[in-house]
């Protein structure tokens, strides 16, 4: 079906607010094909990149997942942009995904992790001059009262709003809830809710977690990505289960909010693998080919490349 784009592009505009921050942050370029919205990289150097200290060698499974053999996978189906989101093997070292920004200028945009109680809104804007454009949140062992409660974690909200870096969500759905009363109180933070909020990951995608996540559609800021395909529903390509979920999405948000992003490099291993990932929405019969282009490009590039 053809969605027209319903939204007012001046609600998206930041492109000021980063030029204060990032003069010298992403290189021009002219690329013209699509944008993967999510993949963690690393590299098996951990003696010029080390680990953190709560992880071990053996558990970087896959072993490597270098920025050249992600283009082996993403560059034959025509993603020529991916967003790189810092590995959790290195926690708030950002060095590696910084280095592969850098060593690819133009390429790669990157979403940060960082410490939330050490001078955040400082360190956001130091990431910002090198082409960060967001920053990983996730609860870990709090629950949905706690866990965006802290002094920090509303510096960086603040932050967000102020330079148009946005809140990047790793959540399972029964925490929307608490990011809606977030939006309500930051509605000029940009936020991301990735991998769909996760819904279906225990293999049954329940209505009312659906319901929820379009229910963050009512804030103009918010975008989810489309992503993790692997890990979601039946678990298995071509991934026709999740269209309904997609459908619904697109309802609430407009395709103008939504962005396809493979997970990588979990989407190519334990079976699965790059092109039927990225096919979910290039071969989808109930898009037009401008819907098309805002999943595969223009709605990341909007978050991500502005």
């Amino acid at each position: 079906m053809g969605l027209t784009c319903h939204l007012n592009r001046r609600d998206f505009a930041r492109a000021s607010a980063i030029a204060a921050v990032a003069a010298s942050s992403l290189p021009a370029a002219e690329p013209s094909g699509y944008i993967d919205a999510h993949v963690h990289v690393w590299t098996p150097d951990t003696q010029s990149y080390p680990l953190h200290g709560s992880f071990s060698k053996e558990q970087m499974q896959p072993p490597s997942f270098t920025p050249e053999q992600l283009f082996s996978h993403c560059n034959p189906v025509g993603v020529d942009r991916v967003v790189l989101i810092q590995m959790s093997f290195y926690r708030f070292d950002n060095s590696y995904m910084l280095d592969m920004m850098g060593k690819h200028p133009g390429v790669f945009s990157g979403v940060a992790v960082i410490d939330e109680n050490a001078r955040p809104a400082k360190e956001m804007v130091r990431l910002a001059r090198h082409g960060v454009r967001g920053f990983r949140i996730r609860p870990h062992d709090q629950n949905p009262d706690q866990w965006l409660d802290g002094e920090g974690m509303h510096q960086m909200w603040k932050a967000g709003a102020k330079h148009g870096l946005a809140m990047c969500h790793l959540i399972d759905a029964r925490f929307l809830d608490s990011v809606d009363k977030m939006c309500a109180r930051y509605p000029e933070t940009p936020v991301v809710i990735d991998h769909f909020a996760r819904i279906g990951v225990d293999g049954e995608i329940r209505e009312q977690d659906v319901a929820s996540l379009c229910k963050l559609a009512r804030h103009k800021n918010v975008s989810v990505k489309l992503s993790a395909y692997y890990a979601l529903g039946k678990k298995a390509a071509p991934y026709h289960d999740l269209q309904p979920m997609i459908k619904a999405c697109i309802d609430a948000y407009g395709v103008e909010r939504l962005m396809w992003a493979s997970d990588g490099p979990f989407q190519v291993v334990g079976g699965h693998h790059y092109e039927p990932s990225i096919n979910l929405i290039k071969k989808a019969d109930f898009l037009s080919a401008g819907d098309k282009d805002w999943l595969l490009r223009r709605t990341a590039e909007r978050v991500f490349y502005s």
